[in-house]
């Protein structure tokens, strides 16, 4: 959450859905880890030929008042990647692609920065989602033999 992050993240999140061949409107996932990516995301979008919005999905629908569970401007429609600062089982993200699902949204797939890879990954694919991580464990800590 520090501005150098978060350009950071922006940049590498944008290219990487731009590298997926994923034509988005909007980004974003489950609070509080999806949050910070999402934004970033969106701000680096700001200028593109194609701006991405962001929105934030709560892990329950508000007990009060209007009673949603997305906030930001998804609207019914839209193209969405889902965006995780980590997959380990695909909960999370699959919690998202619900919420988001039910609002009208079609979901495209699944950004994450970090792959845990502990099985998630295959998790979120056998629901028919695509999933890409900037990096993986093995990566940031190779194996040791």
């Amino acid at each position: 959450m520090t501005p150098e992050g978060q350009q950071l993240i922006g940049r590498l999140g944008l290219q990487a859905i731009r590298d997926a061949s994923w034509t988005a409107d909007a980004v974003g996932g489950l609070t509080l880890g999806a949050d910070p990516i999402a934004y970033a995301i969106c701000h680096s979008s700001a200028e593109t030929a194609r701006p991405l919005r962001a929105f934030t999905v709560r892990k329950e629908p508000k007990a009060h008042g209007t009673g949603k569970q997305v906030e930001g401007p998804l609207v019914s429609g839209d193209r969405v990647v889902i965006v995780e600062d980590v997959i380990t089982t695909g909960g999370s993200a699959t919690k998202a692609i619900d919420a988001v699902t039910r609002e009208g949204a079609k979901v495209i797939g699944v950004l994450a920065l970090v792959d845990r890879e502990e099985g998630g990954r295959q998790q979120l694919e056998s629901l028919g989602v695509r999933v890409h991580s900037l990096t993986t464990a093995s990566e940031i800590v190779p194996h040791i033999a």
